[in-house]
């Protein structure tokens, strides 16, 4: 056994038996923000064999407050997250096989962004991702380690098909005007414990110790010195998902919407086919202030003071805008319709 996990493996209920399961285990990480790098860094140190890093974003100044594996240098190079934190994950576990996928997860590939994983982590930030995750797994009968976190609250369960309810079963719309770290803040301490609930169940689950698994919704507000945790019970009798198997997430007829970013002015708009950033930065030049690019990313500085971030997957970021009409008015004007 690799001397690496000596100390995990001196653990008892994982041993060399669920050592090796870990190693021969695969998961996915939906998200690479505060939570999301809290997830692989554990993954990957703990020695679980396959682990794919799925997000949309790029790495910013504003993160390192709280996203651990980034730093200042990630930020002058602009890199998407996944690419940095497949970085300093190969830097410290170089036996881990890691898969960097620079996308949003979408009814249009969430399939393939799950296939061949044994588990899915929660590392996103939006309820209509969430809920995304939580119909896909539902249907493919993936365990789902569901977590979220915002100012000093954090919530967490594990959430298996078959076993327990499903996200629906508690929470039944993604449409509000609930807190969000744009509104009220978050706190770093609040991500590390979310993130380890999940991370411990989903160690719990690869090496076979489901009678050990925490079969509860823990709340917590670390402010406050506030605990609570809620039996999962039986699951929704009227639930679209986990009982009337109808998983509405993943209807394909549903519209593409444009989508607020958390934590910034940003809207996110999907254009119909991928980008290539060579033709687009060439085009955008001259009509821009200032054009930066690298391998991932092309960042235009607009006349009208906000900016676009091309991605090659065809996804375009308006900065500086909460208006979903102006972002696309000037998705148009540069993009194209």
């Amino acid at each position: 056994m690799d001397v690496r996990y000596s100390r995990q493996t001196l653990f008892a209920p994982i041993g060399e038996s669920g050592q090796r399961k870990l190693g021969q285990s695969a998961v996915c990480i939906v998200g690479m923000g505060a939570l999301g790098t809290v997830l692989a860094n554990h993954m990957v140190r703990a020695g679980v064999g396959f682990v794919r890093l799925v997000d949309r974003d790029y790495v910013e100044l504003s993160n390192l407050q709280r996203q651990m594996l980034y730093d200042e240098d990630d930020v002058k190079q602009g890199y998407p997250k996944a690419i940095a934190a497949e970085k300093k994950l190969a830097r410290i576990n170089s036996s881990v096989r890691l898969e960097a996928i620079v996308a949003d997860a979408t009814v249009q590939n969430i399939d393939e962004l799950l296939d061949g994983t044994d588990l899915v982590l929660d590392g996103t930030d939006n309820f209509q991702t969430r809920f995304l995750l939580n119909d896909a797994c539902f249907r493919k009968g993936i365990p789902f380690a569901y977590g979220g976190a915002v100012s000093a609250d954090g919530m967490s369960a594990m959430l298996v098909p078959g076993e327990t309810p499903c996200l629906r079963c508690y929470i039944q719309t993604a449409d509000g005007s609930g807190q969000t770290c744009d509104t009220i803040g978050v706190i770093a301490p609040v991500i590390d414990i979310v993130a380890s609930y999940q991370a411990v169940e989903a160690l719990k689950y690869l090496v076979g110790a489901g009678d050990k698994r925490r079969n509860s919704l823990v709340t917590f507000d670390l402010w406050h010195n506030r605990h609570y945790e809620m039996k999962l019970g039986e699951p929704a009798a009227s639930c679209p998902c986990c009982q009337l198997k109808q998983y509405p997430a993943l209807d394909p007829a549903q519209p593409e919407l444009a989508v607020s970013l958390c934590g910034r002015e940003t809207v996110q708009l999907t254009g119909s086919g991928p980008l290539d950033l060579t033709v687009w930065g060439e085009r955008l030049a001259p009509a821009v202030v200032k054009l930066t690019s690298n391998a991932y990313l092309v960042r235009a500085e607009l006349p009208e003071g906000e900016r676009l971030v091309l991605f090659p997957d065809g996804r375009v970021f308006v900065q500086g805008t909460d208006d979903v009409v102006r972002a696309k008015t000037l998705y148009a004007r540069y993009i194209g319709a």
